[in-house]
């Protein structure tokens, strides 16, 4: 079962990460399109559309990716200081609640939608029209992570619910512990402070 979760959590993990970059991609094109633009005097109608339809895939395909680490949006207030089972009782419910009919009803809807503009051709109103319904074929294709990821949270409520204890997830890019990269480097608050001594002086000193 543990492998099973982690293995969902690393393929979530490596479509966030994929799809990431497309913030390389909205950087370089946003640079160019104002060198473009306000130097050479040449701007171009369909860079805005490609800004949108980057950033909305990185927006959508982030999503399981939080998931897999956490990172959405919650009550910690209360929720941080209740028992593991009780904290798990309260996300199974949320997600058989709230969270499985609307992703289900997101990937319908969207394969609806995407099918439809793939129909008609659908294109974008700028002057330089794009097809657009590559981008909203994006939208089912993120639901259904959305959903698998979706499913190892449950999983992961009723293993806590029947061990008392959270299985564990997988590890990313965290903020640094400095109490950690102490212990890392045999490093003492003591050392630290002696050599702020010699590196801030006070002033008027030389």
């Amino acid at each position: 079962m543990q492998k099973l979760l982690l293995f969902v959590d690393k393929v979530s993990t490596f479509a966030g990460r994929l799809f990431a970059w497309s913030i390389i991609g909205l950087t370089f094109l946003i640079s160019w399109e104002v060198f473009s633009r306000y130097v050479l005097n040449t701007p171009h109608p369909w860079v805005l559309d490609v800004q949108i339809m980057l950033y909305g895939i990185l927006f959508m395909m982030a999503g399981a990716y939080t998931l897999a680490h956490g990172g959405h949006v919650r009550g910690d207030v209360l929720y941080g200081f209740f028992a593991p089972r009780t904290q798990a009782t309260i996300d199974l419910v949320l997600y058989v609640v709230f969270f499985l009919p609307g992703i289900f009803a997101l990937a319908y809807a969207g394969w609806t939608y995407a099918n439809e503009s793939l129909a008609i051709r659908e294109q974008t109103f700028s002057p330089d029209p794009l097809p657009l319904y590559p981008f909203k074929f994006m939208i089912p294709i993120a639901a259904v992570f959305l959903l698998l990821q979706g499913i190892v949270e449950i999983l992961r409520c009723l293993v806590c619910l029947r061990d008392g204890a959270w299985p564990s997830r997988v590890e990313d890019v965290e903020e640094v512990d400095v109490d950690k990269l102490k212990q890392m480097v045999h490093v003492k608050s003591e050392d630290i402070e002696r050599l702020d001594r010699y590196v801030v002086k006070p002033e008027g000193q030389s």
